[in-house]
């Protein structure tokens, strides 16, 4: 696979981190999850179980090793430095300054493993007026002004469904990373990576910053082409219950639908700008998407070239023949779900080790390969720097 003989060391908790070392995982790289003695990962403990562990926490963490350490203790800490020679990428996200307070920062690691790629992942970044903030996806969203962008009718901010802040940030590391492991094919050195959710979030905006990076002025999200104000770039109730989408503006499909509905008279309201001008236009097809369902709409939208889709539940989507044909579900020998890869390459594709480890499993058989003998491991457990499961 891609990443064989790549060895990760994830201090990360939660979703960004966690995600991003399970697509190295994936892909063959080494994997050792390095957790406290107590509760370990918070992903853990949250959401729905099944098989002893929650969906989240496996579908984050399949396929590494679990290693369960006190870092705040001395031998701890030097388990982990020395771990850290033999590893090439260690990723962590805590609070800025605190791998440095526990001992562990990238100029320690360093020193003593500079071939190492530190990837550090936080809200705000190392710097900056934010960057000691707490903060999660949602307080991101809203720093950066896309919690702005997703409004109900009277102008309210919408919750956003996904963590865009969690999952941009995560790819951007992931990117990251791998550009300073082909870089130091070149140089022999590794690097540091200063990764800001906040930073990953604002680079994802060229779509809809052209107001305020051309105009001086912010959007209004209900008159934006991809937040509403296209009559066929947007959701419509159906009879009888749910939703479709027009999901494509461009004049060819406009015009494939209205001819085929007879209202021709309406396709140049299709070319006025997003809004208000085209209200009339939406107004007709808020009222024509009543007279059927959503199963009869599907089937009237089947083999015409017009972007259209029935909005699924997370339950249907997951039960779609397309998801299923792409291999995007998965189930282990005791019928848990996992999610399926998606990076499929012809050659070396990945392989999902179904395999989610508890706290400390691999606690011993790591110490072992770092030179520890078996009275170590048991004065280390003693003091409580070590946990094994």
């Amino acid at each position: 696979m891609k990443l064989t003989g790549i060895k990760v060391l994830d201090l990360s908790r939660f979703l960004p981190g966690p995600h991003l070392a399970m697509m190295m995982a994936d892909h063959g790289a080494e994997v050792i999850k390095i957790e406290d003695t107590g509760n370990g990962d918070p992903a853990r403990h949250i959401g729905p179980q099944s098989g002893g562990q929650t969906v989240y926490y496996r579908n984050a963490n399949r396929g590494k090793k679990s290693l369960s350490l006190d870092l705040k203790n001395a031998e701890g800490r030097e388990l982990f430095l020395r771990l850290a020679e033999t590893a090439d990428v260690v990723l962590e996200t805590f609070r800025p300054g605190v791998v440095d307070r526990l001992g562990i920062g990238y100029e320690i690691v360093a020193a003593r493993a500079p071939q190492v790629v530190y990837c550090s992942i936080s809200a705000f970044g190392q710097d900056g007026p934010y960057r000691d903030r707490p903060a999660h996806d949602l307080s991101v969203c809203a720093l950066a002004g896309v919690a702005s962008l997703s409004v109900d009718k009277d102008g309210q901010p919408n919750m956003p469904c996904m963590p865009p802040s969690d999952m941009g940030g995560s790819l951007m590391a992931f990117a990251g990373i791998l550009m300073a492991l082909v870089g130091r094919e070149r140089t022999g050195k590794g690097d540091y990576l200063d990764m800001s959710m906040y930073d990953s979030l604002v680079s994802w905006t060229p779509h809809i910053a052209g107001k305020v990076l051309a105009e001086g002025r912010a959007p209004h999200p209900l008159s934006e082409r991809t937040q509403g104000g296209a009559a066929f770039y947007r959701p419509y109730a159906v009879k009888g219950g749910g939703h479709i989408t027009l999901g494509g503006s461009e004049m060819k499909f406009v015009t494939n639908f209205l001819t085929a509905m007879g209202r021709e008279d309406l396709i140049e309201i299709a070319k006025l700008a997003p809004g208000e001008p085209q209200a009339p236009l939406r107004d007709y097809l808020n009222e024509i998407f009543m007279t059927k369902t959503r199963d009869e709409w599907s089937a009237w939208f089947e083999g015409r070239d017009i972007c259209f889709a029935p909005v699924l539940d997370l339950k249907e989507a997951f039960e779609n023949e397309h998801l299923r044909a792409r291999d995007m579900l998965l189930h282990d020998a005791d019928g848990n779900a996992h999610l399926g890869i998606p990076l499929k390459f012809r050659e070396e594709p990945g392989v999902v080790n179904m395999h989610a480890p508890a706290l400390g499993a691999d606690s011993e058989e790591i110490a072992l390969g770092l030179g520890f003998n078996a009275d170590d491991i048991a004065r280390l457990k003693d003091q409580g720097a070590l946990r094994t499961a």
